[in-house]
């Protein structure tokens, strides 16, 4: 759910032109809400002849300097929140700007990042009660003041700070997500991690708030969660319940941890969004940590993943089409296209755009701004609005995962990069799923919410193949030289046990705790 995923910002084009093999330049302009648009041009090498097919070589037609302009267009490339398009384009965007856009993100391996976004509940210690608005703002102001962070202003409303790369943001019901830098070893990331959390604790505790690390609220109901003062949101709030049951609960009450990878070339991409599509259910088993509604066991391991199996179905779930032959970057568009949209930005304000077409805006046929055409700012914004388990932007997001306690949050950028940044554990991790059927991920996917690692799979259960996962990541992290595997101890000893963290919890709940949630808040207190 997050607004912006910072590791895009290694993956985002300056103002640079990309040469493509048919001899026509991709132009991109790039403007953040508080600079001016620049003219200066540099070159971006395009790694891989993949990345720079045919197929998307019309994009952006420059002359050289001697010719005159056939088709000039400043493209503005929006950070969040959206920018403001000083520049509209002259000539509509067509498909293969938008497929020339996915493909922009193909960097060399030695340009790969890690980038981890997290996010977390906050309460006050002395009533457990969810933090309200106005002691989310004095929080941020405080952390701005103290560490040096810049504003984020929506209308005179404070709803997020931003500093070099990294982001703090608010979620609809106040969840507060950092979405961390790219970075490029897991050392980095902890650190991040670290530091993100002392300074907010160094602020928060001196109001009495803390912070809570799980996947879904355990204790209080939606009516008890505060709105935040964000136009999206209130789009959003409008529209999910015509679209699913548990809509609501995924926008106030759920928190994960997310993890955004690069890729080489469009063959490299579709390697790595199947590996990620395939593995996610046991990412959600090893990271399952919400077992708690409203002050009792929900009858799941992971309540988070269960909501987005009725939140909007339209926009989330296994995306099967990932492992068809004809898979790249044009089939992701064509999906995108039609995946209904939530908004459209303009002149500071967020126009209610649901249910309508991206397709049906590129033909300038959007019924809430008529005839207007949409810049890349549009489409940048409607790919943040698209939910499955694995989302392709500039770059890969491992999205299945609940939120958890400090190490955590370490442990699961260690999964995913052993596997995914490592050549020999991805092509053993391709060679195990080949030929895993479309309805067997999909049961997986399923079954995993409430079973775990105890879901029967084949001839066993899935933590037997979690343990073999884990391994390779352990041995794709030893590969890359950092002395990174230490970070994956959380889920080393959750696969040897094949208890689930929410397992632990509802022991606890059982136990110690006296069938109360109340206990949770301390156990689970960053």
């Amino acid at each position: 759910m997050a607004l912006i995923s910072n590791a895009g910002t290694s993956c985002k084009l300056g103002n640079g032109i990309m040469r493509s093999r048919s001899g026509y330049d991709l132009v991109f302009g790039l403007i953040n809400n508080v600079e001016t648009a620049r003219t200066k041009m540099t070159s971006l090498n395009c790694p891989s002849s993949s990345c720079c097919s045919s197929k998307i070589a019309h994009s952006l037609r420059i002359d050289d300097v001697s010719g005159g302009c056939k088709r000039r267009r400043q493209v503005i490339v929006a950070a969040s929140p959206p920018t403001e398009d000083v520049a509209v384009a002259t000539e509509p965007l067509t498909k293969e700007d938008l497929i020339a856009y996915l493909a922009s993100g193909c960097k060399p391996k030695e340009k790969w990042r890690i980038g981890t976004e997290h996010e977390k509940f906050g309460f006050e210690i002395q009533t457990l009660r969810p933090m309200k608005y106005e002691q989310i703002s004095e929080l941020l102001y405080g952390i701005s003041e103290r560490f040096d962070w810049e504003k984020i202003m929506e209308g005179d409303y404070i709803i997020g700070l931003k500093q070099g790369k990294q982001s703090i943001s608010l979620e609809p019901g106040g969840q507060f997500e950092l979405s961390g830098a790219p970075l490029e070893t897991l050392h980095q990331t902890c650190a991040e991690v670290n530091s993100h959390l002392y300074q907010v604790k160094a602020v928060a505790e001196e109001m009495g708030i803390g912070f809570l690390g799980i996947g879904f609220q355990p204790k209080w109901g939606l009516k008890d969660i505060p709105v935040m003062p964000k136009g999206r949101y209130e789009i959003m709030r409008n529209y999910m319940p015509k679209v699913g049951s548990l809509g609501l609960d995924m926008m106030f009450r759920t928190c994960t941890v997310q993890v955004n990878l690069d890729f080489s070339s469009e063959a490299d991409m579709i390697r790595k969004f199947r590996v990620g599509l395939a593995l996610q259910p046991i990412a959600t088993a090893l990271f399952a940590n919400s077992p708690f509604t409203e002050g009792k066991p929900n009858g799941f391991l992971s309540m988070r993943s269960q909501i987005w199996t009725d939140t909007d179905n339209n926009r989330a779930g296994m995306l099967p089409f990932v492992f068809d032959d004809s898979f790249g970057f044009e089939q992701y568009v064509d999906y995108a296209l039609d995946v209904p949209m939530y908004f459209v930005y303009r002149k500071k304000k967020y126009i209610d755009c649901t249910g309508m077409s991206f397709r049906d805006f590129l033909a300038g046929k959007l019924p809430c701004i008529p005839g207007e055409l949409p810049t890349l700012n549009d489409w940048e914004n409607h790919l943040t609005t698209i939910f499955p388990e694995v989302r392709l932007k500039r770059y890969l997001e491992m999205r299945g995962a609940d939120g958890g306690p400090w190490r955590r949050l370490c442990a699961l950028p260690a999964f995913w990069v052993g596997l995914l940044y490592d050549e020999v554990s991805l092509q053993n991790v391709l060679d195990m799923v080949a030929d895993w059927t479309p309805e067997e991920r999909q049961m997986l996917r399923n079954k995993v919410p409430k079973t775990g690692l105890k879901t029967p799979f084949r001839d066993g259960y899935l933590r037997h193949i979690a343990e073999y996962v884990v391994q390779l990541a352990k041995d794709g992290l030893e590969r890359r030289g950092f002395k990174e595997s230490g970070f994956l101890n959380e889920v080393k000893e959750v696969v040897r046990t094949g208890v689930t963290p929410a397992e632990k919890l509802l022991e606890m709940y059982n136990g110690k705790w006296g069938q109360s949630v109340d206990p949770v808040f301390e156990e689970l207190l960053y």
